[in-house]
């Protein structure tokens, strides 16, 4: 069996908001090298060149041979291990940028289909990674190279698209992207150019998608959302209402009983007054109920 390697470049600095490159490299695994079970902050594309070796991702297994192709996304767990008698090799590029997930979106990749089956056009997936890891450097020169070449490689793959997605499709998926990235991170304090950044296009595009998929602003879904989950916890006689606001991204109290008046006529404290005299907070009171309010 020929020995195991591993050529790779890690970049020190992202050095454009478009698209950067953030690690490329090639390896011969050693027989049951796994990664993972773990989570990336950034797209990650490997190429089998020969072997055998099996990704998981969000509960589903895929056995891989030469010439197959998998993507892990942003934030999802996943794992990938090389076969026992016939560990792959594989070449490999991470990045990650503001046209990042439009590039993924026009290629066959999708949550539902992180591997595609092309052996026809392993060589040109192989020469175009390759040209990527050659171009490594740390200069902003360097970065400029790298980027041009992965450019080039989801230009490639664009071309040898199968999946015939319908620019409407493509929107939607962007908004319920954006609304799962908030979902799991309204808590923290997040804005509207984290949600944007995190899909991959611009503050204005993400405007225009939501006005026409939601009728508002990604700033209003963003705060309503908030707002909904603080509702919840006000429910909750054990949380003091400062505690509350920084739980659902709220830095500032004020600004949060701003916000919360808004949206819903009153202050977080009037909220949680009129819920107990309703019976609706768990102030150890028999057969107490509690109620979710709907915006």
């Amino acid at each position: 069996m020929p020995d195991a390697y591993q050529y790779a470049y890690y970049a020190a600095d992202k050095q454009l908001n478009s698209l950067s490159v953030y690690n490329a490299g090639y390896e011969r695994c050693h027989p049951g090298y796994q990664w993972g079970p773990g989570v990336r902050d950034h797209y990650l594309i490997h190429h089998i060149i020969c072997g055998r070796g099996c990704y998981r991702m969000e509960g589903r297994e895929y056995r891989l041979k030469a010439g197959d192709t998998f993507l892990l996304f942003p934030q999802v767990e996943s794992s990938y291990r090389a076969d026992d008698e016939d560990p792959w090799e594989y070449a490999w590029v991470g990045f990650a940028g503001n046209d990042a997930y439009a590039m993924i979106a026009n290629t066959d990749f999708s949550m539902e289909r992180p591997v595609l089956c092309q052996p026809d056009i392993s060589k040109g997936l192989v020469a175009r990674l390759q040209a990527i890891y050659n171009a490594n450097g740390n200069t902003f020169q360097d970065a400029v190279c790298m980027t041009g070449a992965l450019y080039s490689l989801m230009g490639f793959l664009m071309k040898h698209s199968k999946g015939g997605k319908k620019p409407a499709d493509l929107q939607a998926a962007y908004v319920e992207r954006a609304k799962q990235y908030v979902a799991e991170q309204y808590s923290y304090p997040i804005t509207v150019e984290d949600v944007a950044c995190f899909i991959g296009v611009s503050r204005s595009y993400l405007f225009r998608l939501f006005q026409g998929a939601m009728g508002q602003s990604p700033k209003e879904y963003l705060l309503e959302y908030r707002i909904r989950q603080a509702c919840q916890l006000l429910n909750r006689a054990d949380l003091p209402v400062g505690s509350i606001a920084r739980s659902v991204g709220f830095e500032d109290n004020l600004y949060f009983s701003k916000v919360f008046k808004k949206y819903k006529g009153c202050t977080p404290s009037e909220y949680r007054g009129m819920q107990e005299e309703d019976g609706g907070i768990g102030y150890g009171k028999k057969e107490a109920k509690v109620t979710v309010p709907l915006l």
